[in-house]
């Protein structure tokens, strides 16, 4: 991850909760704030929209001040840090701000910023809810140029529906995408027809549309796996057709076709249906499957969250195994790591949007990932007050997130960060606190006061929030932010010398 460009501190500056407090770069708070921003959410200590707003302002000053380095955010906030509706947000911004100052080349950014086939839809969505019908070329052809990568008959099945806003054949009229074969030339003009109700006939071309048009139109809703294969038909739409719970034998047809993060959200369904074991068994082998966990990119989170909703022990031991793959930059750090977890009230805020994950959980998830790794390694709690949290040897990190919150090492109330770092730091070769960096105040000059200058101090940062609670990017001080172990990844790096560069 980046090593950030040291700003001097003012005493005027100060945390949330009064600490004394360290202003960033913009290009530092925003990827910060876009690392940890699901758009439109509350946290404890800002509301959405001055979230929002902040981030907007942001985002158009980063992107004419430096175009090369936003042309290379973008996408990698889209990819590498898998933040949907804060990639798109970025883009379709980054681009107005650069048309109006002269700067080109925002057209290949909105495209680069859509990869997933409703995500043109919401990029125009956001754009006319926002800015009006007036589109930017850049915004525009961005737009189209996604379209003609992302549009297919089985994207158009599964995301083009009355329940959002913005259709495929708004997408279509708006922005006039040139479709790359006849084929696709087929479906753009069907998806115009869907969108007015004109009542076309599907075009021959279009096979997987038709047959799933047969197989509406029939009223048995005895299951096929072929058939429903053949008609591009997923899981969220057999249950609509069928108008009631889906069975086991409707899972067992469903599960050899379905994705991977369809498998992890259901795996609560699955009990409930009574899948059978050979159906269970398949389930297992794909979660558990190293090349599968990378090509979902699933967050290392959703394992937890998948672990918290499934009743059954027969999926714990496969979101295990996931959870380490999914962690697998994760370093072994050599020589003895402080691993401090802020479990502060603050640290109650959100992480998912289903609120069923808080930014605690995250903390613990990576620092017990990383104290795993380590040599030699002491993880503390810490609020207003600190304890230790003893280490089983070979135990998951899953088992133990559990034993973390079973035993009552979410503290809740202050922040007191610099009280736990001088408690625990005993000679360490490194310090990282896993924080939203809202500390309060503690009469030292750092959070860091404590740690020699000479012993490298991480920050990972979960909140995003405008002040940090310490100097960065200087005197062996650094600060990270994301929702993935790539940051891990810069330690080692940043200890042999390799310093100064992003993650992209």
């Amino acid at each position: 991850m980046a090593k950030f460009n040291l700003r001097k501190p003012t005493n005027a500056v100060t945390t949330h909760q009064g600490g004394r407090g360290f202003t960033r770069d913009r290009k530092t708070e925003l990827f910060l704030l876009a690392v940890s921003n699901m758009v439109g959410e509350q946290t404890f200590y800002e509301g959405a929209s001055e979230r929002d707003d902040r981030f907007r302002a942001l985002v158009a000053k980063v992107a004419v001040s430096d175009p090369e380095w936003f042309g290379r955010f973008v996408p990698w906030l889209r990819l590498g840090a898998n933040m949907r509706t804060a990639s798109v947000v970025a883009a379709v911004e980054g681009a107005k701000a650069q048309v109006a100052a002269g700067i080109t080349g925002s057209r290949a950014i909105v495209d680069s910023a859509l990869q997933r086939a409703d995500e043109p839809g919401e990029a125009l969505a956001y754009w006319l809810g926002r800015h009006g019908r007036a589109l930017p070329k850049p915004v525009k052809r961005g737009i189209a140029d996604a379209a003609v990568r992302l549009y297919h008959e089985r994207s158009l099945a599964k995301y083009d529906s009355d329940g959002t806003a913005v259709r495929f054949g708004d997408v279509i009229e708006l922005t006039h995408p040139t479709a790359k074969d006849a084929r696709q030339g087929d479906l753009f003009q069907h998806a115009l027809a869907r969108r007015h109700k004109r009542g076309n006939p599907v075009p021959e071309s279009l096979t997987v549309l038709r047959a799933r048009t047969e197989l509406l139109a029939e009223r048995s809703t005895e299951v096929d796996a072929d058939r429903l294969r053949e008609a591009g038909m997923t899981w969220e739409s057999v249950a609509g057709w069928r108008q009631g719970p889906m069975d086991a034998a409707a899972w067992e047809a469903l599960i050899p076709s379905m994705g991977y993060l369809a498998l992890l959200r259901n795996l609560r369904n699955f009990d409930q249906a009574g899948v059978s074991d050979a159906a269970a068994a398949s389930v297992v082998a794909k979660l558990a499957d190293a090349s599968a966990v990378r090509q979902s990119r699933v967050l290392p989170m959703r394992f937890l969250s998948a672990f918290n909703a499934a009743p059954s022990l027969r999926w714990a031991y496969p979101l295990e195994v996931a959870l380490q793959h999914a962690l697998g930059n994760v370093p072994a750090l050599p020589g003895r790591t402080l691993v401090l977890i802020d479990t502060s009230g603050s640290m109650n805020s959100t992480f998912s949007k289903d609120g069923t994950l808080k930014c605690w959980d995250a903390a613990v998830v990576f620092g017990l990932a990383l104290a795993a790794r380590a040599q030699d390694a002491t993880v503390v709690s810490f609020s207003d007050k600190s304890k230790v949290f003893p280490q089983v040897a070979g135990e998951s990190v899953l088992k133990g997130v559990a034993r973390f919150k079973a035993d009552g090492y979410f503290i809740g109330n202050g922040t007191s960060t610099e009280q736990a770092v001088r408690a625990h730091f005993r000679g360490h070769d490194r310090v990282v606190i896993l924080t939203d960096e809202q500390a309060a105040w503690h009469g030292a000059s750092s959070v860091y006061a404590a740690v020699p200058e000479g012993v490298p101090g991480y920050t990972w940062n979960l909140a995003g929030y405008r002040i940090g609670h310490a100097p960065t990017g200087g005197g062996n001080r650094y600060t990270f932010g994301g929702l993935t172990d790539a940051a891990f990844g810069m330690i080692p790096l940043l200890e042999a010398g390799e310093s100064g560069t992003w993650p992209f």
